[in-house]
């Protein structure tokens, strides 16, 4: 409460326009994020059987879930079929009825959430699942900033994309120094 006293958000609220449209955007941005939701779950629950040696049902668990009281959601039939179709599937988002659920809403959904911003209203489900898809589906991402912070200030040393995988280099961003790598730090 204190914070809302000090703190400011937008100074002007954008115009809903198409109440329906608007609406018709946060439904997708839902159902998207829920998706994701569901992917991650399935990624942490094969994580963990790999690690712990469990032969888990994937399939079985969703119908499971759908004869609980609390998680109830309509795609878990589908998640079954998905499992049945492919037992090994990597990922839910791999499927072709959630990744085309994804493409098709995707739109929806960017601008639901785009609009969520405009107004100042918080919607971390929403931006974290989004985010998550984006880093999910990109092949290659600029992660060269972080990685010449990572070797500028610990000389943990990176890979170039025009060097075969494990050719690793570090640059004296500096001048000065040594030739300090991770390896040679005794802490």
């Amino acid at each position: 409460m204190e914070a809302s006293k000090i703190l400011q958000g937008p100074g002007t609220k954008p115009a809903v326009g198409d109440r329906a449209a608007f609406i018709e955007d946060v439904r997708c941005a839902l159902y998207c994020s829920k998706i994701i939701s569901y992917a991650q779950g399935y990624m942490l629950l094969r994580a963990a059987a790999k690690e712990n040696g469990w032969n888990l049902n994937m399939g079985g668990i969703a119908l499971m879930w759908r004869g609980g009281c609390i998680i109830r959601s309509r795609f878990l039939g589908m998640i079954k079929v998905a499992f049945d179709k492919n037992p090994a599937l990597e990922n839910l988002l791999l499927d072709s009825f959630f990744s085309g659920a994804l493409n098709q809403y995707q739109a929806s959904w960017r601008k639901g959430l785009a609009h969520a911003v405009e107004l100042g209203v918080p919607t971390p489900a929403f931006s974290t699942a989004l985010a998550f898809f984006d880093g999910y589906r990109t092949g290659r991402l600029p992660a060269n900033l972080l990685q010449a912070q990572r070797d500028y200030f610990g000389a943990h040393t990176y890979e170039r994309t025009d060097k075969p995988r494990g050719e690793f280099f570090h640059t004296n961003w500096t001048g000065r120094g040594g030739r300090t790598a991770s390896s040679t730090y005794t802490v």
